[in-house]
């Protein structure tokens, strides 16, 4: 999980210490792997508060307050749930930063609206919530591990635009 030379998981982390941020995830489809490359990092345990892997709706309504009206609507696999799992793992937590996910990482239960592959991630942080969509493609582990990597990278820019650059980044 290299960018520009360092893995992601080393520069989000590098980012929260710099800010003396905690954050929180909430994964569906990764199913802890963000988590995982985040806590793996030397250092973690001055950022990293809890990882929710909240696969089924009930834990995603239970541990994460994501509205039943929510996903009864829209689905939990849709913009709006991403967004609920990011600010619940965050208040959660007491954190400052949530990062969720949630998809359809195949190699079925995908439809033609919500293909497999199709994966929403959510970024909680200065109070505002960020999402994207991503379009993933290979079999499950791959989806996965791409789904990952783009968290990962995604939260980094979410907290560069929230609460800018420093010289060291």
């Amino acid at each position: 999980m290299e960018f520009e030379g360092i893995r992601r998981e080393e520069r989000l982390v590098g980012l929260l210490r710099r800010r003396q941020l905690h954050v929180a995830t909430a994964e569906s489809c990764t199913g802890g792997m963000i988590a995982a490359a985040i806590v793996n990092v030397p250092g973690a345990s001055w950022v990293f508060d809890q990882g929710l892997v909240t696969y089924s709706n009930e834990a995603k309504e239970r541990l994460l307050g994501v509205r039943r009206q929510t996903l009864e609507q829209f689905g939990a696999v849709s913009f709006q749930t991403a967004e609920e799992m990011a600010r619940g793992a965050a208040a959660s937590a007491g954190a400052q930063v949530g990062i969720s996910s949630t998809g359809i990482a195949g190699p079925d239960g995908g439809t033609p609206e919500k293909p497999v592959g199709l994966v929403w991630l959510g970024c909680f942080c200065g109070g505002q919530v960020f999402r994207r969509k991503c379009q993933l493609e290979g079999d499950r582990e791959s989806v996965r591990r791409q789904a990952t990597e783009a968290a990962l990278e995604f939260a980094a820019e979410c907290l560069q635009k929230v609460y800018g650059k420093s010289g060291t980044e």
